[in-house]
């Protein structure tokens, strides 16, 4: 299943954003950075592709429901659309930095 957004982690790690110096996260931050939190959704996508493999691989053999293979193969085709979602998003914020002037 595809993870919905906790609004209570997305105040804590915008809140975060006025802790950021130039040395980084001050000292007292106990909150989750965005490198790790984007790790682990990274890791929860990958997750979710390999439960859906699976099952469609057991669906091969017949020892899988039918509504099971359908709920992962949604759950994997929603995964994917998110995770390019994603990555078209952190592409264009990169080509947006770099037609910055300096």
């Amino acid at each position: 299943m595809v993870d919905k957004i906790n609004p209570a982690l997305a105040a804590n790690l915008y809140g975060n954003t006025n802790k950021i110096g130039s040395a980084g996260i001050s000292a007292e931050d106990d909150g989750v950075s965005f490198s790790d939190f984007l790790k682990q959704k990274a890791q929860d996508s990958i997750d979710v592709m390999r439960a859906s493999e699976t099952i469609s691989a057991k669906a091969v053999t017949g020892e899988a429901d039918v509504v099971d293979v359908v709920q992962a193969v949604n759950a994997a085709e929603m995964t994917l659309n998110t995770v390019v979602a994603v990555r078209d998003r952190l592409i264009s914020a990169y080509q947006e930095i770099m037609r910055m002037p300096i």
